[in-house]
């Protein structure tokens, strides 16, 4: 029989040029296995809701006007007509009130912005504690990259509404901007294009609009680049499913999943309500008012500062109540993205395989893990500081003054009780591996003695109970002089420190083994 047209045409494709290299990728896809482990998957949540971004940014783009021109509202909300305006602000209530799907699409925008954050940051915990930045130092940097782009693109689009809440924001932003000695004036002149609000809607919607998106895809591409170019990493044990089709197919249901529920959650719930702000004015303040959740942080550094931190030097007044959290701040987003290459220094070249570590395993990174959340999570909660004082009836000195302390002892309290907990699982892990599961099944030995069951730990577990593997310490060697540099007995210092609480790998079935710990 002769071939159909579109046999004929399936031929010809797979003949061409595009077909061989098409088959050869699905080919190479098929041989990658990949982890079926839940935590891989924020990457596709943090992916959907950049497609939704991008699909309601452009829509937003033909209806929203990107003017602070002064205008006059006469729409469809009763309660504002009459009322002047920027351009920006009647252009966000006729998008909200007069365009078919208007609203939907601007809160769809506005969720995927709040969510984006989220997976992102989840993702960075996922690559932290479970080592996978060893063979990825670079896209643990992209990944980073990532997140400071959509808190950027998450800020700008927060002020472009023009209403009471992003111009209270505005106004504490050019604050800090002053508060900077020597250039502070200079860049919120930049910055603001003149008096406060000056042309910041101008200035702010072509950064939102152009460089954010570039930003963005440029990421996401050499983020893929990178993890293409490496074999992925499993934990130890595990076997994986292949790139293509299996891990594709799921990950192509939950990109579906993310981006049904945004537009549900778009239909049904309401954010950014700017026709209940009302339109910004340089003169009022907005009450009450909250960042989105993603800046919190930052806001919270600002309240956590003590009263009267000035002074004069060289001629000029030093608010430290501002330098003080924008250094402290920068200095933490400085050491999550120079982790992995600290640990590098401390640790040595170490092992390269693929094989992912369990949290438990790793107890001093665990431990600077949840210590770096806790001290972030105190800066996030004290940026609600006044609505904590207000819904649980407690002084709003006494709130500042416990986030206060949370803030220094917090860190501390988490490192040190996660190193212990961490320990402790590595013991429950160990006993397991030597002696089996509990079955509940008690049985009598001949002399009269009377003994609980355990059944073998089945082979594709043993490897992942098997615990830490060795890492040996760095040792230090002196020079041709016999000296041994500072900085080298530092390293040394750090590396022991770093490795301690680490149970050595059962070898045998010796359970005399329990306890005992490299640094021993």
């Amino acid at each position: 029989m002769g071939k159909t047209l579109t046999d004929r045409i399936s031929s010809a494709a797979r003949d061409s040029g595009a077909g061989r290299r098409l088959a050869a990728a699905r080919a190479e896809l098929a041989g990658r296995r990949v982890s079926l482990h839940w935590s891989n998957l924020f990457g596709v949540v943090a992916l959907a809701c950049v497609v939704v971004l991008f699909a309601t940014g452009l829509l937003l783009m033909f209806w929203y006007v990107p003017s602070s021109r002064r205008v006059t509202y006469d729409g469809s909300y009763s309660p504002l007509v009459g009322q002047e305006a920027s351009a920006a602000y009647v252009s966000i209530l006729h998008t909200s009130f007069d365009i078919p799907g208007g609203l939907l699409v601007r809160q769809a925008h506005h969720w995927a912005a709040l969510l984006l954050p989220a997976a992102i940051l989840m993702q960075l915990a996922v690559t932290f504690f479970t080592g996978a930045f060893r063979r990825r130092r670079g896209s643990w940097l992209v990944l980073f990259g990532l997140l400071v782009v959509a808190l950027a693109g998450g800020w700008s689009g927060y002020a472009l509404p023009d209403d009471m809440l992003s111009g209270t924001g505005l106004r504490i932003f050019q604050g800090i901007l002053l508060g900077i000695p020597v250039v502070g004036t200079w860049l919120s002149w930049l910055f603001f294009g003149g008096e406060f609000p000056g042309r910041i809607i101008e200035n702010l919607y072509p950064v939102h609009i152009a460089v954010v998106p570039a930003l963005l895809i440029g990421l996401l591409w050499l983020r893929a680049r990178i993890a293409s170019r490496q074999a992925p990493m499993r934990y130890p044990g595990e076997v994986g499913v292949p790139a293509y089709p299996n891990a594709a197919a799921r990950a192509g249901g939950l990109f579906a999943i993310v981006t049904g529920l945004l537009v549900l959650v778009a239909a049904t719930v309401t954010v950014a309500p700017v026709w209940l702000f009302g339109p910004s004015s340089p003169g009022d303040a907005s009450a009450g008012s909250q960042p989105d959740w993603y800046t919190g942080f930052l806001d919270g550094a600002l309240r956590l500062v003590p009263p009267g931190w000035e002074v004069v030097w060289l001629g000029r007044t030093w608010s430290l109540a501002i330098l003080v959290p924008l250094a402290v701040v920068g200095v933490f987003l400085l050491a999550v993205a120079v982790y992995p290459f600290f640990e590098q220094w401390v640790r040595g070249p170490g092992r390269d395989d693929a094989l992912l570590d369990r949290p438990r395993n790793e107890p001093t990174r665990t431990a600077l893990g949840v210590a770096g959340i806790v001290f972030y999570g105190a800066l996030w909660g004290a940026g609600s500081a006044d609505l904590v004082a207000t819904h649980f009836s407690i002084g709003l000195e006494t709130v500042v003054h416990g986030f206060q302390a949370l803030l220094v002892l917090g860190p501390i309290a988490a490192f040190f009780l996660t190193r212990r907990v961490c320990l402790a699982l590595q013991k429950k892990d160990r006993g397991l591996l030597l002696h089996g599961y509990e079955t509940g099944r008690i049985v009598r030995l001949p002399g009269g003695e009377y003994v609980e069951v355990h059944a073998p730990v089945p082979a594709e577990e043993r490897a992942q109970l098997a615990g830490p593997r060795t890492v040996p310490s760095v040792v230090v060697h002196p020079d041709e002089r016999g000296r041994v540099h500072p900085w080298d007995r530092l390293r040394a210092r750090l590396s022991r420190a770093y490795l301690e609480d680490r149970l050595v790998p059962v070898t045998t079935g010796d359970p005399s083994a329990l306890g005992r710990s490299d640094a021993a």
